[in-house]
């Protein structure tokens, strides 16, 4: 049987090869056409997907600063309800003129004691008296450190209200307990 082939010419083996390589390029630019389509397609998709995506989220984020904003509107009318008797008593005591000026305390000198100008401490010495604060003292009858050393809550508030500088300096530097040992030295 294989006595019966006949012998190929070398022209019948190069249109062969022609006729090959022509199916192959048409195959490889029919396939390559083919995929192009079908990723355009794929990325058309993703897109589309990414913009819905995109809308969803903005839809949201709406969604989240109205909710934010109605929160904050009912917490800040909460806070005003909340306030209203304050805030009307401070309308109520801008619109009422205040003539009369408030009365300054008296200090209560039988619980500390009297003294004058003759018996003077140099106050100074005391942390957190200076010159002014010493003058100060000196023009309410505080003159001496025994008198410091026997102040109370009421006279500490009392003075500090005359002196009217530094309020609670008093208590921060710790004048009567200071004022105790300068006496005693």
């Amino acid at each position: 049987m294989l006595d019966q082939l006949k012998p190929v010419s070398t022209w019948e083996y190069v249109v062969l090869f022609i006729i090959c390589l022509i199916s192959f390029l048409i195959g490889y630019f029919f396939a390559r056409r083919y995929y192009k389509r079908k990723l355009k397609l794929a990325i058309d998709d993703c897109n589309a997907d990414k913009q819905s995506l995109t809308n969803q989220l903005n839809i949201k984020q709406a969604e989240v600063e109205a909710e934010m904003a109605l929160r904050k509107k009912q917490a800040t009318s909460a806070i005003v309800e909340k306030e209203k008797p304050i805030m009307k008593q401070a309308i109520i005591e801008e619109a009422i003129p205040n003539d009369a000026p408030k009365e300054k305390p008296k200090l209560n000198f039988e619980s500390f004691g009297k003294a004058d100008a003759s018996q003077k401490d140099d106050l100074k010495r005391i942390s957190g008296v200076g010159p002014f604060i010493e003058n100060k003292l000196n023009s309410i009858g505080i003159y001496t450190f025994d008198q410091i050393s026997k102040f109370t809550k009421k006279d500490i508030d009392d003075v500090t209200e005359l002196i009217q500088f530094f309020p609670g300096r008093i208590e921060r530097d710790n004048w009567t307990d200071q004022a105790s040992k300068l006496k005693d030295s």
